[in-house]
């Protein structure tokens, strides 16, 4: 599928879970993000692609995990700062899945639709007008968790300051409560429900931007290629 604003598709590659493969395409994402974004945005992230390119590739996996599996006030399942364990959320889970069938993006079979490098690397190959709409109705979560993360000191902050830069979002000025508290055991017995099943025929292509909310499980994915 082609791109219309790759920089939407770097950054969701440096959301992934760190692979070698996405070590592989640091410099396609430095040289995509240095044209994609201002230089102040572009500048902020490169500290992050810095050590990524010279880390220890156990210890960058060993970090990801700690921020964002551990916890659940950095989930990167967007929806999961929205709802918790509201049954809302396999009807929008349902929406969301609709939104990316009708414009022709395939989830795998291991990833739910809110992870959020899986949102952004669908924002990617929308017009940039309306990839920024989407952005606008995740924005509460998104500046939640870039301010939860610059609280810790974690260089992926600056991930999130440039998909903010990129679709022109000023941060929020207030963040959603977390829906339960950064309890590890809780957090495993939640995500030990049955998932939600998706596929072609799952759900109608008619689905309103404002239904997208929703708490799925999250899963690691690798980077994909970013020149798809």
């Amino acid at each position: 599928m082609a791109l219309e604003t790759p920089a939407f598709a770097a950054l969701s590659a440096l959301l992934a879970y760190p692979s070698e493969a996405m070590r592989e395409q640091l410099p396609d994402i430095e040289a995509i993000l240095a044209s994609g974004l201002d230089a102040d945005a572009s500048g902020a992230v490169a500290p992050l692609i810095a050590e990524f390119a010279v880390g220890d590739l156990y210890d960058l996996q060993e970090r990801y995990v700690g921020l964002f599996d551990r916890t659940r006030r950095l989930s990167l399942n967007m929806f999961e700062h929205v709802h918790g364990e509201s049954r809302d959320r396999g009807q929008a889970m349902v929406d969301l899945a609709a939104l990316y069938e009708a414009a022709g993006l395939e989830i795998d079979a291991q990833e739910l639709p809110d992870y959020l490098p899986l949102f952004l690397e669908f924002l990617a190959t929308r017009p940039l007008a309306e990839a920024r709409a989407l952005v606008v109705d995740a924005g509460p979560v998104l500046s939640a968790l870039e301010g939860r993360l610059t609280e810790r000191g974690s260089l992926y902050a600056a991930v999130f300051a440039a998909v903010r830069t990129l679709a022109a979002v000023e941060p929020s000025a207030s963040e959603p409560e977390p829906s339960q508290p950064d309890d590890l055991a809780a957090l495993d017995a939640a995500w030990e429900e049955e998932a939600v099943r998706f596929g072609p025929g799952a759900a109608k292509a008619e689905c309103a931007v404002d239904r997208l909310r929703t708490r799925v499980r999250a899963e690691r994915r690798d980077a994909r290629r970013l020149n798809a």
